[in-house]
């Protein structure tokens, strides 16, 4: 029996466990849909071990905290101010397989 999982997700890898909720980078899938992310490895009592399923829900799309960025150049009268909001997605970790 699996415990827990190494999953890659949007070019990340997260350890999850069965049953948690983690916010990724955004995917191409809609809210209520079921994704299997790419497994890397799984672990429990048993030692750890290669590949296995892991199925997750998306839940909902939310953004990120808002990052303000100031560009600032003394004396030459010289500056920009930019904001930013990451495009993220709640996931919650439905199952995972050994």
């Amino acid at each position: 029996m699996a415990d827990y999982a190494v999953i890659a997700l949007g070019g990340k890898q997260y350890r999850v466990r069965e049953g948690e909720r983690i916010v990724v980078d955004r995917v191409a899938a809609e809210p209520g849909e079921t994704i299997s992310p790419r497994v890397l490895a799984t672990g429990g009592t048993d030692g750890i071990s290669d590949g296995g399923t892991v199925t997750a829900e998306v839940e909902e799309h939310v953004l990120g905290p808002k990052i303000t960025v100031f560009t600032y150049r003394a004396k030459k009268d010289s500056k920009r101010k930019m904001g930013h909001r990451s495009r993220l997605s709640r996931v919650r970790i439905t199952g995972i397989g050994g």
